[in-house]
């Protein structure tokens, strides 16, 4: 995620001079600065000196120790802070940076990789509306940002569009098996269903109506999408999605019990 997000940025005008990394693999950094041109270290206040805006791109298993370890440092340059470690609350993240700290939440997902995230953020109360913006610019450079409230809305979030790219690629998963089953070579079936699962977000993004709108469009009565619909609404497609992306939630605002605790 954080390559992704050097990448965007350089990509839309920032001067990579002006960005560091930090990172306690020597051989990542080394390509990074080979890549893109920008400052490395290996020592996390070095990162916290130079930042206006640092990005807290780690594991949420490691936070604790990093936002302890950097929080002198940040009271002091006070930077705002944007995290894209999952399940990590602001509060606890607050307690272990140690003092009253401008911090963003953010939530995207692996489309970053080609900036077509879709980016949910939350602020807290120290944060002033320039550096709203200014996190928002950020998080934009990867694909779309919405700001959601409070911050338990996170946890819906998660489980929607965190966890939303493995639903799609099941799907696609499925559906390339049946077309194989039906006599498809693997090259082709891969193909059309890629491009299919590409083509109808596109319509979902640039025509109007609501999904249920556009797929009453494509579905011609006594026609064959029809009756695959039906097999589908008797199998309780719906109320299976929504178990499924319940059981997301639930374990989101699991792990951030787990994450936080002291």
């Amino acid at each position: 995620m954080a390559t992704a997000l050097i990448s965007g940025l350089i990509d839309d005008g920032y001067d990579a001079r002006q960005l560091w990394v930090s990172d306690l693999d020597t051989e990542k950094l080394s390509s990074l600065a080979s890549q893109f041109g920008l400052n490395i270290s290996s020592d996390n206040n070095e990162i916290v000196a130079h930042s206006q805006v640092l990005v807290l791109a780690v594991k949420p298993q490691v936070m604790r120790a990093v936002a302890e370890e950097i929080g002198k440092d940040v009271r002091r340059f006070n930077p705002i802070v944007l995290s894209i470690a999952a399940g990590i609350r602001e509060a606890d993240l607050g307690r272990w940076l140690g003092g009253t700290t401008a911090i963003v939440r953010c939530m995207p997902n692996t489309p970053a990789l080609v900036r077509t995230a879709a980016t949910a953020l939350y602020a807290n109360g120290q944060v002033r509306l320039e550096q709203r913006d200014t996190a928002e610019s950020v998080m934009r450079s990867v694909g779309l940002v919405v700001w959601v409230e409070p911050e338990s809305a996170l946890d819906a979030v998660t489980a929607l569009s965190g966890s939303g790219p493995a639903y799609f690629f099941l799907l696609m998963e499925t559906m390339e098996q049946a077309a194989l089953e039906l006599g498809l070579d693997a090259q082709t079936a891969r193909l059309l269903v890629e491009q299919t699962a590409f083509g109808a977000a596109k319509l979902a993004l640039e025509v109007e109506g609501a999904p249920s709108e556009l797929r009453k469009r494509v579905t011609s009565p006594g026609g064959t999408t029809q009756h695959a619909i039906e097999v589908f609404e008797t199998g309780n497609l719906a109320i299976l999605v929504g178990k499924a992306v319940r059981a997301a939630y639930s374990r989101s605002i699991e792990l951030s019990n787990e994450l936080g605790g002291d």
